[in-house]
């Protein structure tokens, strides 16, 4: 248990110690070609925070020393397939050269690190709201809009058509007989007829 704890510990220290030493999200590493007895490229422009590595190609033994700088160093004789490296942290010219071959110069530039500018944050623009307007009531040069409801239309008395009388109907039309009364009646009449001229004969 205490093993596992002793472990947990140190990677927590590792981590720690990577992110403390980590270079700016911004910084670059760029290379230098120690090759044919020269530096490639012989002269370089970095940033305040960069990194180059010297890169050695050649059979014999090389170096990278300043000769005029803001901060001097010196690096290690290299041997073919070593590298080393240095971080610029000061800007200026450096110059420098190889002191196992003195004919072997270049110089790196370093310039101030880029300040990240701080860009302005957007304003938030006001949104204007249109406030509700009082409905105005039509003008009276507007048409009469199709939800206005029609007016009324004027009541028209109705006139009364005074009915015929009925008696004159009645007159008009005189009373309807019975064929068989007028038949009766007829029959009657003859009947009333001959006993008037029987009882006008005289007796004999």
């Amino acid at each position: 248990m205490k093993r596992l704890a002793g472990l947990v510990l140190t990677a927590f220290f590792l981590i720690l110690q990577a992110i403390c030493l980590a270079p700016p999200a911004n910084a670059a590493t760029h290379q230098v070609m120690m090759q044919d007895y020269a530096y490639g490229p012989a002269a370089l422009t970095v940033r305040a925070g960069d990194t180059v590595t010297w890169m050695q190609h050649d059979q014999a033994p090389h170096d990278v020393v300043t000769t005029s700088a803001p901060v001097a160093f010196r690096s290690p004789q290299l041997s073919a397939g070593q590298s080393w490296s240095h971080t610029f942290t000061k800007p200026g010219t450096y110059s420098y050269y190889c002191s196992v071959h003195p004919d072997m110069r270049a110089t790196v530039t370093v310039l101030a690190a880029e300040t990240p500018t701080k860009q302005p944050s957007p304003t938030p623009s006001k949104q204007t709201t249109a406030r509700p307007t009082a409905t105005s009531a039509p003008s009276s040069s507007s048409p009469p809009t199709s939800s206005a409801a029609p007016a009324p239309a004027p009541v028209v008395p109705e006139t009364s058509v005074p009915a015929p009388p009925v008696t004159q109907e009645a007159a008009a039309t005189g009373p309807s007989l019975d064929p068989m009364l007028l038949v009766a009646g007829v029959v009657t009449g003859v009947a009333v007829l001959c006993l008037l001229l029987v009882g006008s004969r005289p007796g004999g």
